[in-house]
Formats: C-alpha cells, sequence, structure tokens
C-alpha cells in the first residue's frame, strides 16, 4: 500500500483532556477509537491495511488499559518498522493540583485510587506513565487550558495544511413540513415569487434549469442572494475562530420544493469554492411523493 496512514495515540494523565482531544481528532477526520487493548493495534492495522478505506486513526488509552501499558512500549517499536504507518503519541498532562481539583468538580473517582487518596491515585499514575510520556511525540500540559484551548493546541499541531475541518451543511426545506431541528441558522424566502402559480413549473424542482432561472430572474432574488452570500463569507471565519466544527444552514420556501432548492443550491456551490459544503433538499420530492400517495 502507497499510501502512509497517520496514527496518533492518546494517552496522559486521567483527567487531563483525552475526551476533549479524542473529539478533536473526530472533527479532524480521524477514525477514533477508545481505549482499545495495546496489544490488539498491530492486528487492527493489519485489517486496516487491508482495507485501504481509512488512513487517519486516532487511539485513546488510559489507566482503564493500565495491564497493558508495558505492552505499548514493545507495540510501538513494532509500528515504527512498518514502513505504511506513521505513528505519533499525544500525552496530556496536568500539575497534580488541577487534577484533583478536577476529580473533586466530576466527583469521579481516580482508576488508581479506588479505595484511597486521589492524590495517591496520581502519585502511582504518574510512575507508571513516566516512560511513555518520555517517548511521545508531543508533551500538551492542560493545567491552564479550557477545552477550547486545548482543541485550538491539538489543531495547530495535528491539522492538514489548508484543511480547516470545518464544513457547511444547506439544506432547503417546506415551512409546511416543519423547521429542520437541527438548523444554526434559518432563512425564510416566501417572499420571493413562487414558481407554483406557473403551470409549467409546478411539477418541477429548483433544481431544474427552467425553475432555477424563473427564481433568479427577479431583482429582488439576486438582492437577496448578494446579501446573504456576503453576510455568509463575512460571519464564517467567526465560527471556525470559535472552535465550530460544522454550521447548518437552512432556506425554506412553502413547500421546499421551487425557490429555497434554487437558492440553497446556489449559495452552496458558491461557498463550496472556499468550505467543504454538503447540500440536501429535504422537501423537494414531498408534494410528488403526496400525489402519487392520492
Amino acid at each position: 500500500m502507497a499510501e502512509t496512514l497517520d496514527l496518533v495515540i492518546i494517552t496522559g494523565m486521567s483527567g487531563a483532556g483525552k475526551t476533549v482531544a479524542i473529539q478533536s481528532f473526530e472533527d479532524m477526520g480521524y477514525f477514533c477509537i477508545d481505549n482499545m487493548p495495546p496489544n490488539l493495534i498491530p492486528k487492527f492495522w493489519e485489517l486496516i491495511k487491508e482495507t485501504g478505506k481509512v488512513t487517519k486513526i486516532a487511539l485513546g488509552v488510559d489507566l482503564r488499559s493500565r495491564s497493558f501499558f508495558e505492552e505499548i512500549q514493545n507495540m510501538l517499536a513494532e509500528i515504527k518498522n512498518t514502513g505504511f504507518i506513521d505513528t505519533r503519541v499525544l500525552f496530556l498532562d496536568a500539575s497534580d493540583n488541577e487534577l484533583v481539583s478536577r476529580y473533586k468538580e466530576t466527583r469521579r473517582t481516580h482508576p488508581l485510587a479506588m479505595e484511597g487518596l486521589i492524590t495517591e491515585g496520581i502519585r502511582k499514575e504518574r510512575a507508571i506513565l513516566e516512560d511513555l510520556k518520555a517517548r511521545a511525540s508531543l508533551v500538551i500540559n492542560t493545567t491552564s487550558l479550557t477545552p477550547r484551548q486545548l482543541r485550538e493546541r491539538i489543531n495547530e499541531e495535528f491539522r492538514s495544511s489548508g484543511d480547516t475541518g470545518f464544513r457547511i451543511e444547506m439544506v432547503s426545506f417546506g415551512f409546511k413540513y416543519g423547521l429542520p431541528i437541527d438548523a444554526d441558522i434559518v432563512m425564510d424566502v416566501r417572499f420571493l415569487p413562487n414558481p407554483h402559480y406557473i403551470k409549467e413549473l409546478r411539477p418541477l424542482t429548483g433544481l431544474n434549469t427552467e425553475v432555477s432561472h424563473y427564481v433568479m430572474s427577479f431583482d429582488e432574488t439576486e438582492q437577496f442572494y448578494q446579501n446573504f452570500l456576503h453576510l455568509l463569507q463575512d460571519i464564517m471565519p467567526g465560527y471556525i475562530k470559535e472552535g465550530k466544527s460544522s454550521l447548518t444552514i437552512a432556506i425554506g420556501c412553502t413547500g421546499g420544493q421551487h425557490r429555497s432548492v434554487a437558492l440553497a443550491q446556489r449559495i452552496g456551490d458558491e461557498l463550496a469554492k472556499d468550505y467543504k459544503v454538503n447540500i440536501t433538499h429535504r422537501d423537494k420530492d414531498k408534494r410528488k411523493e403526496t400525489v402519487n400517495r392520492s
């Protein structure tokens, strides 16, 4: 297999932010697995090699797998000798005081202090992880980092050049069928001229050239399109800066067949020049389905 596979092992002190880290890697398109026993990792990688469908994987390993920590050293050595795998170890750390504070706040029990003090569990854990930390590709101390700041640091270190990981879900819909419950931004275009009242356009959708040209032929449509597109282009960097991984933009008309479809498609195509965009026309065939059932 010519393509190199990217393996990131996420480990470190319990309570130092592994859950946030795994979520960050998921947002970057990594296939993430939490707490796979290390002795199964080489076999897992052989399966990945055979399928060739996954190229980026992040594995979370903590002291729930503590009986396997000695095997990690041998496993890493074996993987480094495998030409098609690029392996990095991310180690998350924090001060003892901060870890104690986090455990107190969440009321969790430290995995090495089931019947003792949290501080004693932390001390034992540091001793177990000392060698692994020394061999880590990157150590991030999260003592003074917020979850957002940790995400930003991981993005800086591991995201591919030019890839923000941000995607846009563009959805057209009909108000008569209800609002999309997952929409972040909703725009109502029922104020525009409706092709439904043009007999030859009524059975078509906004994806048909005749309908699209009709909807876009009006000055108010073009003005709306330009203003709304510029607004979206202006605010996208802010969403990315805030760490949002996706944004759902919903454009609705009465039935979700003509106006909303044409505009969602045009806006989505334009935004796709700069972002990853997925366009869904939720209700464009609802009227046809209703007619067929009747």
